[in-house]
């Protein structure tokens, strides 16, 4: 069926007005990271939060970061870390009390708010311009604090009860430093030097508005040279000879831009919140262009890990990317590992080096990690750059990147095969990411290494298929899959490895990689439907291990079972887990988790894995209305539907790389469609029970799927909840999820005029 018909969408959004009950939002001064409001661009960011101490209860911290600032360590051995750089800090003549209020305008990515001190008051708004490496802060003095402003400290300079605020890591490297401070161009310039010869610059220039309001431009260069220093006074400079109104607005219109890649709205005002506040966090943490995301974004504050580490953290920050078609996000993912190549091959022992390619477990971002017992990282990697791919259809991604890479990963997989008394193919012993750490527990045959093993073989032979290319390695590869020991399963369902129940808690999920995020295991099957519940189930009732991103990965195995009520208990488990402002932290700041859980309901909502779209799989019995607009689908599909009263009223698929494409819609019964595009086009009904339908799309074709008689409206809205919690996240505010006090929604614009 065809025809030439529009299905135009009508997406009936005030995204300002949407987004403003979604905001951040501090009705009392926050005093922490945990609670702090964070800015940033990808690059450059800063934690926004005062201190409760009252030598400095007059001060508003801005504890800035840039992400690529590293020192070489000097007192042991290890890849060189993140640093600390030090804090712009707004100070005051009175001491900040109650009647703060700051809020978090996603919209425009800005921070906004008014300041309350027992002399007058300020006016705040600030942001990281979105695409140059300068943070903003403007100010508008009251009363009798016409004498605030802003002063930098780097971080050698900073007040002890403030360093002593953020908390103490003893596992933390701080390098020694020479300050020297200088004015360019009217700016206040200060060059931090590390005995290592690295460093980094920053320049403050102030610019007054009027008598009582003027506006701050800083940036943050890195390294300690003279170019570094043009760098960051050049920066200021720019800033400062453009119009406030027009800098504004241009780093308003690229955020305004982001957004509008896709929308999602459901019946959960917590939920609807965090999961917009991530897709800001995502794009305040990294950018196409610049470093990916390490283990705490722009925003460092005192922890062991101010690194990289690649056997979960990386994979999961990035794992919303993908089906919210934020893909240029992903994309310092891919040129990362493009850049560092030859340091990939490096990684594995040199008699190795001539075929293969690993990544331990932590480091840099040179990628600088040498594989000891941990092998499968590299190979996990791949599977993220295969998702990569997989939305976007790229064959140069495919040829140039991923199957080198892959390639070489799945090599040294192959060096260490032992074939067994039993015929099989085995894996010596090596670690199960996070299980029995503390014991550096290796186990034989483990799960994480025959999943990705096998997901690696399979891909390869798949890219050959692909890109129409014989490989020497293919057989190889075949005899591999024939032959490979079997993932080791008990009577709880899935092992660690062989010889290893699940005897303790476990609060990695990857004893259950072949089944999310790999997919090598489905649910199309009832006694693999059964393995995975019984082997979620008994690995999330072990209670004693587990963390956030137990509860975000054991979400999305809910929900690639279909099991969207039990999905979203894991997911409001999390919530009380995170900090205030959507943060999470164990002995550190670590990014992923809250990442994570927005990948979890996407999975609620859209699933593509194993060649198939699923709309609405995993719905929750509590969400009766849920809407979603050109969220990505594997094999590069836009995807939009509306679901009401418990049903869904209709799908629309459109095809960027003319892929074909099977969906299943949930629908039982007759099933109507509307094609827009050529008479080549067609659709056909496959399984009469499951309503597994075959899609053949062009490049830019779309079909609309109904069950109703008449095509119903396609209108995409917001989801009004009834008494939905308003702006829950920020400062700890627990009340807002009851629906008290009644707040209307408001615009979100700042507070500054």
């Amino acid at each position: 069926m065809a025809s030439s018909q529009m299905n135009e969408i009508n997406l009936d959004v005030d995204w300002q007005k949407f987004l403003a009950p979604n905001d951040m939002e501090w009705v009392v001064k926050p005093v922490s990271w945990d609670e702090g409001a964070f800015i940033g661009n990808g690059l450059v960011g800063a934690m926004i939060y005062g201190e409760e101490h009252a030598k400095k209860r007059n001060v508003l911290r801005f504890v800035t970061g840039r992400t690529d600032v590293i020192a070489t360590r000097t007192d042991r051995p290890g890849f060189p870390p993140r640093v600390p750089i030090g804090e712009l800090d707004l100070e005051l003549e009175g001491m900040i009390y109650h009647p703060t209020q700051l809020r978090l305008n996603l919209w425009n990515a800005e921070v906004s708010g008014r300041i309350t001190t027992t002399k007058g008051e300020v006016k705040l708004r600030a942001f990281v311009h979105s695409e140059e490496p300068v943070l903003c802060v403007e100010i508008e003095t009251l009363r009798a604090e016409t004498g605030a402003g802003l002063q930098w400290y780097p971080h050698a300079e900073v007040d002890p009860v403030l360093v002593n605020a953020d908390g103490i890591n003893l596992n933390q490297f701080i390098p020694d430093v020479q300050v020297e401070k200088m004015f360019q161009n009217e700016a206040a310039v200060t060059v931090q030097t590390y005995t290592t010869n690295e460093g980094c610059v920053t320049a403050l220039k102030e610019m007054r508005l009027s008598e009582t309001r003027s506006v701050w431009y800083l940036s943050v260069a890195k390294g300690c040279d003279d170019q570094a220093r043009e760098e960051a006074v050049h920066a200021v400079m720019k800033a400062a000879s453009t119009t406030y109104e027009e800098w504004m607005a241009s780093h308003r219109a690229w955020w305004h831009q982001y957004y509008q890649l896709s929308f999602i709205s459901i019946p959960d005002g917590q939920l609807e919140s965090f999961y917009w506040i991530q897709m800001y966090k995502l794009a305040s943490a990294t950018r196409a262009d610049k470093p990916l995301i390490d283990n705490q974004g722009p925003w460092l504050a005192p922890t062991p890990w101010a690194g990289v580490w690649f056997n979960m953290n990386v994979q999961m920050s990035y794992s919303p990317v993908y089906t919210s078609g934020r893909l240029a996000i992903g994309e310092s993912l891919v040129r990362a590992f493009e850049d560092h190549f030859e340091q990939l091959i490096r990684n594995v022992p040199e008699k190795f080096q001539y075929d293969s390619a690993g990544l331990g477990r932590s480091c840099s971002f040179d990628l600088n990690s040498p594989v000891d017992d941990e092998v499968g990282n590299l190979t996990w990697i791949c599977h993220s750059l295969w998702r990569h791919y997989r939305y976007t259809m790229d064959d140069r991604l495919l040829k140039d990147t991923l199957y080198p890479i892959l390639h070489r990963s799945i090599n040294y997989y192959i060096h260490l095969l032992e074939e067994g008394e039993d015929g099989f193919l085995h894996l010596p012993p090596t670690i199960s990411p996070e299980y029995g750490s503390f014991m550096k527990t290796k186990v034989s045959d483990c799960h994480y290494d025959l999943a990705l093993l096998r997901w690696g073989c399979e891909t390869l032979l798949s890219i050959c298929d692909r890109v129409q290319t014989e490989d020497p390695l293919q057989e190889s590869w075949r005899n591999v899959l024939e032959r490979l020991t079997p993932l080791p399963v008990d009577e709880t369902g899935f092992m660690v490895g062989k010889d290893t129940p699940l005897a303790y808690g476990h609060r990695h999920f990857s004893h259950l990689l072949a089944v999310f995020p790999l997919h090598l295991i489905g649910c199309d099957r009832e006694e693999d439907r059964e393995l995975i519940a019984k082997s979620l189930h008994h690995w999330i009732q072990k209670e004693g291990d587990l963390r956030g991103f137990s509860l975000t990965g054991a979400a999305s195995i809910a929900a690639t079972l279909g099991r969207g009520s039990e999905a979203l208990r894991y997911l409001k488990a999390l919530m009380p887990i995170l900090k205030p402002n959507t943060m999470y932290k164990e002995a550190g700041p670590v990014i992923e988790t809250p990442l994570a859980g927005a990948e979890a309901i996407q999975d609620m909502l859209l699933q593509s894995w194993g060649g198939t779209l699923r709309v609405f799989p995993a719905v929750p019995e509590e969400w009766r209305e849920a809407a979603f607009h050109d969220l990505r689908a594997e094999g590069s599909f836009l995807v939009s539907a509306v679901r009401k009263e418990g049903r869904t009223s209709w799908i629309r698929v459109k095809s960027l790389a003319g892929e074909p494409c099977l969906i299943k819609t949930g629908w039982h019964g007759i099933i109507r469609c509307q094609i827009t595009g050529s008479e080549d086009a067609y659709v056909t009904v496959l399984d009469d029970t499951e309503e597994l339908i075959e899609i053949h799309l062009a490049i830019g074709e779309e079909v609309i799927l109904y069950p109703s008689v008449e095509k119903p409206e396609l209108t995409i809205q917001e989801v009004r909840e009834v008494g939905r919690a308003i702006r829950p996240f920020g400062g700890l505010k627990p009340w807002r999820l009851f629906g008290f006090p009644t707040m209307d929604d408001g615009d979100g614009e700042g507070m500054v005029r």
